[in-house]
């Protein structure tokens, strides 16, 4: 666990070009306020990007997980089941396509998770009925 922690804060300081972009979009609440997180460590693993919110984690993936797609496809299997969405990104999208990639993002994000809204005071439901009538 520990040897995680210290491998994700040592990922914070050699972040991808492509992470670096992404991250640009994603630090300070830029999407619909839902905060990320930068190289995370959970359950195991070390997430690109986690917004705990929306338990959402979103990975930028290089060529070299073209290699390692048995291994990327077991730890989203684990995320998943511990209740975690994994969307994935090709580096060459968020490259070239970085509006397209936080569209993305925030189509999931405002589809798949809305927060509760306040129901209203008793007061304003009686209001309503009684202006209906």
């Amino acid at each position: 666990m520990q040897a995680n922690r210290r491998r994700a804060r040592r990922l914070r300081k050699t972040m991808t070009e492509a992470e670096q972009q992404l991250w640009r979009y994603l630090r300070g609440r830029q999407i619909e306020g839902f905060r990320f997180r930068r190289q995370v460590p959970i359950h195991g693993y070390i997430a690109d990007f986690l917004c705990p919110q929306a338990k959402l984690v979103v990975e930028v993936d290089g060529g070299q997980h073209a290699l390692q797609s048995g291994y990327d496809a077991q730890r989203t299997v684990v995320l998943e089941r511990h209740g975690y969405r994994v969307l994935r990104y090709w580096n060459h999208d968020v490259l070239q396509r970085a509006e397209d990639v936080v569209a993305d993002l925030h189509r999931h994000l405002t589809r798949e998770f809305t927060p509760p809204q306040p129901s209203p005071s008793p007061a304003a439901k009686g209001r309503e009925s009684s202006e209906n009538s």
